[in-house]
């Protein structure tokens, strides 16, 4: 069929027409049976803290609706539970109040109405406060407190139907999947109690029909609190899992592609290669004033005859130990004999001079790695300078 049509389309006057019709239909039919992966996308970054700060302020975050289910459940059947002599009670006097007064009112009657709405309230205030804090709660727990109202703004691109895009989501994807065994398990778990809970109460339940009323309504009540609490509880042990899978979900969904990455670095730290040529320039102009830099340098490290690095440190201005100066053979040489006319600390250390050499670049900050052996040298450095003064000080 697939063939037919294109030969049909090749044939029109116009080939490269015939070509994009061709194309749009295969675009807008196609399904790709796939799971969709971010990695099948181009998606192998993993997401920036701007995308997923970006994206929690939209209100995409990740969280188990069985977690909320299961709660909403489980809180309002205990409270049926603990109230269940005041509901009774409320219901019986509801009862008496209609029955004595049912030659009296009517549907038009305002007292009638108002003590409707005074005993529905008395009567489903508490479960539905109940419910609503339960999923409050339950919200607050996975994502903690979090106010949007971009997720109710109108989207109109969404109401154009994308029949493949559904199908792709809902029947041949992870998720889909995911959720087709989610269901299946939930039944299967309130069949299963359902199942047993009947099995062990069959006696009383086949008895029922001589009992009173007052015992089939307790006995039934009974049986349908430990049905709703027991599965409460197994969906509130399911939930575990698929919370689990919609945070691993939600940062999948949320991976960047390498041009993404390049983009928002861009954005937050500037191009790269104005960054680059900036530093560049910077090295070349602290390069020129080399004699100015060593002098005001704390220590200079050297080899002791092939490289030496001048590093300046300042507590209060500096995060980091700064690679003032460096130089290998004659340059070396003279940043050597500019440290001794200007009194500047010179320290051997052969690997760390040959090291910063290699890995640091004038007016860069010295790696974390360095951080322990360039304390040591500062260390004896000051211990060196305090030493001498205080033999300056016996001389005066």
């Amino acid at each position: 069929m697939r063939d037919l049509l294109a030969m049909d389309l090749l044939n029109c006057r116009d080939s490269a027409l015939a070509m994009d019709l061709l194309n749009c239909r295969d675009s807008a039919l196609a399904m790709d049976i796939q799971w969709f992966a971010a990695e099948d996308e181009g998606r192998t970054e993993e997401p920036s803290e701007y995308k997923i700060r970006k994206a929690r302020e939209d209100g995409r975050v990740a969280k188990s609706q069985e977690l909320i289910g299961a709660l909403v459940l489980l809180f309002p059947v205990l409270t049926i539970l603990f109230l269940s002599r005041y509901i009774l009670r409320t219901c019986v006097e509801m009862i008496r109040f209609y029955f004595q007064r049912i030659n009296e009112l009517d549907v038009t009657n305002t007292i009638a109405a108002g003590a409707f709405f005074s005993y529905f309230v008395r009567l489903a205030l508490p479960i539905a406060g109940t419910a609503m804090a339960a999923a409050i709660f339950s919200n607050m727990v996975q994502v903690g407190f979090l106010f949007t109202t971009k997720p109710l703004t109108p989207d109109f691109s969404k109401i154009v139907p994308r029949f493949g895009r559904y199908f792709q989501k809902t029947l041949f994807s992870m998720e889909g999947l995911f959720n087709f065994g989610k269901s299946i398990l939930k039944m299967a778990i309130i069949g299963v109690v359902a199942f047993f809970l009947i099995r062990s109460n069959i006696e009383k339940l086949t008895n029922l029909q001589t009992a009173g009323i007052q015992l089939g309504f307790t006995t039934v009540a009974s049986l349908a609190a430990r049905l709703l609490i027991i599965s409460a509880v197994l969906l509130l042990l399911l939930s575990i899992p698929d919370m689990l899978f919609q945070r691993w979900q939600f940062r999948e969904s949320l991976k960047m592609t390498r041009e993404e990455v390049k983009e928002e670095r861009k954005m937050y730290e500037g191009d790269p290669h104005i960054k680059a040529r900036i530093q560049r320039r910077m090295r070349e102009f602290m390069g020129r004033n080399m004699a100015v830099n060593v002098a005001k340098a704390d220590v200079v490290i050297t080899n002791p005859t092939h490289f030496a690095v001048a590093l300046e440190y300042d507590e209060i201005t500096m995060a980091a130990p700064m690679l003032t100066a460096k130089g290998a053979d004659e340059a070396a040489f003279r940043i050597r004999g500019i440290a001794r006319d200007n009194e500047v600390p010179i320290m051997e250390n052969k690997p760390l001079a040959r090291a910063l050499y290699a890995e640091v670049d004038i007016g860069q900050n010295v790696p974390v790695m360095y951080y322990e052996a360039i304390a040591q040298i500062l260390a004896r450095v000051r211990q060196l300078d305090q030493d001498r003064r205080r033999v300056d000080g016996m001389r005066a």
